[in-house]
């Protein structure tokens, strides 16, 4: 028996489709072309492949087209794939090469009630076997005519231990820690954080991080006052009650003439300092060494070799500071120097490779800042040799800290096209909101604000989730979860990463950890979670949602959801608990 499927109508796709235009592949991750198509989940077991999707409207015809062998330049062209077979309503089809050229198989399972479309197909009416093997999808429903973006369905392998979620990016700015946009409101030492004022930022910027450089002027000759200590403890305080970080310099002179404290001075107030950078590093993402020369930018000093002479004893001091830094901060926090030279020179000149990163040394520990960005060729004084120090630089950023502020409009360098690229090379996690000005505004015109927002730092999209429908207690149960990091940089702070269980009755809450490490998903790439959970033997029978945690491992703020990663997709997060909701539910006997 033979039937032609009902070949779409749509009007441009048919011209479009004549001229070999069709549309280009949408790859998961981007944003979907239509909201119609919605909740895809893939699954299999050894003899079947089941999918389904939701979709809007009442359409007449629920299509999938399904690439096996996943090669685009044969079969019939849909989205980037090459469909050897189609999926209508309850009908499969063969492809029989050239254009719309289909011969029917056989009919097979399929529903559609509820606006949710289901199929299951017999994996060898797919030309497949039991042996474990992947194909791309693309769904469609008609009229009106939408189609959604490319599956990949990566099969199970037979074994029946799940079925396959995937999930739809979003392309929304979010407030996410240790990340972004900072504020720079002013000096540490003397003006007072408003607890109101740092939750607008967030809520209404989506910035979580504010700069606090405190000025330590008035005690170059004598101990810091217990008054200035716990000045720096309530700013921290408020910036805890209020949900967000801080980035955190210390230094001695506003003035160019230097007037900054000698190494004893300066050693002996890390030493009063340690016990509330202790305290307080739970909102503290990153401390800039500070505490030599004007601004602590350590070119104009009185103390530490000053407009760039230096003695060797200079040097020898330079690299006291920083060692007595990473001595009083826990090692859990790295610490920035404002010159790739000054780390080539104090702590030699070979980049971090991802085998010594975060391994607790001085190495692992010290990333950078660029405060004047962009500003001219060597971003006035940043750099002594671009051709040493880049590489150099963008390879030591994939395991460090990295961020700054601009200072100089200096068109070309400052607008889009390199701040974009740079900001991309040397893996950027944050820069200053306020300033340069002008060269923020010239990012706004530019048009490539928006960018920035989304992919300074870190920006994790859930791409798809292979969930068992049941468990039992005290047993294994598999997962995998394969997820995407969309922005410049990794985490460079410590991050816990948890499977939630969620009781669909008692709401009661289990948190399972996950062996993952976020500071090792590198920007540009995909990372897969699998692993074998041991579901708790004390666990309750139920039904149980699936969500996933990523909170910050300070017991402080553990349970926080201000500190938790917001994952890039679109109906997942949960403002209130700060999980990401995987839409997949276990049933635990």
């Amino acid at each position: 028996m033979h039937r032609s499927p009902r070949r779409f109508h749509h009007p441009l796709i048919t011209e479009l489709a004549a001229l070999g235009l069709l549309l280009s592949s949408l790859t998961l991750g981007s944003r979907p072309a239509h909201a119609a198509i919605t909740s895809v989940v893939l699954g299999n077991d050894a003899t079947s492949v089941s999918y389904q999707f939701q979709y809007s409207g009442t359409p007449a015809f629920r299509r999938a087209y399904i690439d096996v062998d996943r090669n685009p330049a044969t079969g019939f062209s849909q989205q980037g794939i090459g469909a050897d077979y189609l999926l209508e309503n309850g009908s499969l089809y063969k492809h029989l090469g050239g254009g719309w050229s289909w011969q029917f198989i056989e009919a097979v399972t399929h529903t559609a009630s509820a606006s949710v479309a289901q199929w299951t197909v017999s994996r060898a009416s797919l030309g497949e076997s039991a042996t474990p093997n992947d194909a791309d999808l693309v769904f469609q429903v008609e009229t009106p005519l939408e189609t959604s973006p490319k599956y990949t369905h990566v099969y199970s392998g037979g074994t029946g231990s799940g079925t396959t979620t995937q999930y739809t990016a979003s392309s929304a700015t979010l407030a996410n820690p240790e990340r972004g946009f900072y504020h720079y409101t002013g000096d540490c030492n003397q003006s007072d954080f408003v607890e109101s004022t740092l939750r607008a930022y967030r809520t209404n910027e989506k910035i979580t991080q504010i700069f606090c450089i405190f000025y330590l002027s008035e005690f170059k000759n004598s101990p810091i006052s217990q008054a200035q200590l716990d000045r720096f403890q309530r700013q921290a305080n408020t910036v805890r009650a209020a949900g967000l970080k801080m980035i955190v310099r210390f230094a001695y002179t506003a003035s160019p003439d230097g007037d900054d404290a000698p190494l004893s001075r300066v050693t002996a107030h890390l030493d009063q300092l340690a016990p509330y950078l202790s305290a307080n590093s739970d909102v503290i993402s990153v401390v800039q060494a500070g505490l030599i020369g004007a601004w602590g930018e350590w070119y104009y000093t009185q103390n530490f070799g000053n407009a760039g002479n230096l003695s060797q004893t200079d040097w020898n001091n330079r690299k006291a500071v920083v060692d007595k830094l990473l001595a009083v901060l826990p090692t859990t926090r790295m610490v920035q120097l404002r010159t790739p030279k000054f780390k080539r020179t104090l702590y030699g000149s070979t980049a971090l490779s991802a085998s010594q990163a975060y391994n607790g040394t001085a190495n692992a520990r010290i990333g950078h800042h660029n405060d004047c960005f962009l500003a001219s060729p060597d971003d006035w004084g940043t750099y002594e040799n671009t051709t040493v120090e880049y590489p150099y630089l963008a390879a030591e950023t994939n395991y460090l800290a990295m961020g700054g502020e601009t200072c100089n409009l200096n068109p070309p360098r400052s607008a889009c096209a390199s701040a974009l690229n740079e900001m991309g090379l040397f893996h950027y996690s944050y820069l200053n909101a306020d300033y340069e000005p002008s060269v923020i505004s010239s990012w706004d015109t530019g048009g490539c604000r928006p960018e920035i927002d989304r992919r300074l730092g870190y920006r994790f999209a859930l791409v798809s989730g292979t969930f068992p429908e049941t468990a039992t207690r005290g047993a294994a149960m598999p997962i995998e979860l394969t997820l995407e990091n969309e922005g410049w940089a990794a985490p460079f702070n410590p991050r816990s990463v948890q499977l939630i269980l969620r009781n669909t009755s008692s709401g009661a809450t289990y948190r399972l950890p996950l062996s993952a490490d976020p500071r090792r998903w590198m920007p540009g790439t995909r990372v897969t979670i699998s692993q074998t959970v041991t579901i708790p033997s004390t666990l309750p029978a139920g039904s149980y949602a699936l969500l996933l945690n990523l909170p910050d491992p300070a017991p402080s703020l553990s349970t926080r959801p201000e500190y938790a990663i917001q994952l890039a997709n679109q109906n997942v997060w949960e403002a209130s608990t700060g999980f990401n909701d995987l839409h997949r539910t276990v049933t635990v006997n």
